[in-house]
């Protein structure tokens, strides 16, 4: 039932004009903030330390952030109506040379990204310039929208490897067949990632994109997706990374993670009003870190 829904749901939001979904991401956006003081409350009270600003400067970017949500969650019901003819239309790409010389290398390309614009859009970018795109997703608590997700996704030619399943033998495979595998990289790493500074405080940092570009040689690119100021996107495309192995894999690790979370956290910077504030990033304190071959040390 949920899913007939939220299918039908989607057909409706493809009818609006793009300015129209726009304008009503505004509306929604505004009630999000209003009424769900949870979020709100958590997105003000992280955001004023790691932006040092006043508590009135973070509730008015917390807002416009929650506006920037609003309207993702709309585009991606939108999804479908975007094509290799009119992705001009919604998305520029800085540097797409960038991506088309890291795939050149043969051995894949892990992009790096985090929950900034409309991420689902990053992946439409580069499918719809006819390169393979893989991703490593989160299960959604409920079953339906997990598949809903799913089928708008494959909507822009987006493989999808749940996580749970046997999704690193998948995501290791298309690496191996020169696909470009999508890492969200701002999320709690949980007890085995890498303990560094984030934003001011330490946080567990996933080290996925660094063992898979050790283990398959492949090139890192960092890549966002923002939207502009006229409500259409901009993806950036950042200089290619590549692992640097000097035998000491932990350590390596943990500086080539530390690599990555910088251009992560210059990206929030530049863009406050584009990240998910409210997720719960600094959710496992370093004491629950778990010390195993392969997982590094907490930052001193």
């Amino acid at each position: 039932m949920l899913y007939k829904a939220l299918m039908i749901f989607s057909r409706l939001v493809r009818l609006l004009p793009y300015g129209a979904l726009l304008f009503l991401g505004r509306i929604l956006g505004n009630l999000y903030y209003i009424f769900i003081k949870k979020q709100r409350e958590r997105a003000v009270s992280q955001m004023m330390p790691a932006l040092q600003i006043s508590e009135a400067e973070a509730r008015k970017i917390v807002r416009e952030s929650f506006v920037n949500l609003a309207r993702n969650v709309l585009e991606i019901f939108y999804m479908p109506n975007l094509n290799e003819k009119n992705l001009s239309q919604y998305i520029e790409i800085d540097h797409l040379e960038r991506m088309q010389a890291a795939l050149a290398e043969g051995h894949g390309v892990v992009v790096l990204t985090g929950h900034i614009g409309t991420w689902e859009w990053l992946s439409a970018a580069f499918s719809l310039n006819g390169m393979p795109v893989t991703a490593i997703a989160k299960v959604q608590p409920n079953q339906e929208y997990s598949r809903v997700l799913d089928d708008l996704r494959a909507t822009i030619h987006v493989e999808i490897f749940n996580r749970g399943t046997s999704e690193l033998l998948s995501a290791g495979r298309a690496l191996k067949k020169g696909k470009i595998l999508g890492f969200l990289a701002d999320q709690d790493g949980g007890p085995g990632g890498a303990f560094i500074n984030f934003l001011g405080k330490i946080a567990s940092t996933p080290m996925g994109p660094a063992v898979f570009s050790k283990k398959f040689n492949s090139p890192v690119l960092p890549a966002f997706i923002i939207r502009q100021p006229n409500g259409r996107h901009l993806v950036k495309i950042f200089d290619v990374m590549h692992f640097e192995d000097t035998g000491d894999a932990d350590g390596d690790l943990f500086r080539f993670t530390e690599k990555m979370t910088r251009i992560l956290e210059q990206v929030i910077r530049e863009n406050p009003t584009q990240w998910l504030w409210f997720q719960k990033r600094w959710n496992t304190p370093p004491e629950m870190q778990k010390t195993k071959h392969h997982t590094v040390k907490s930052e001193q």
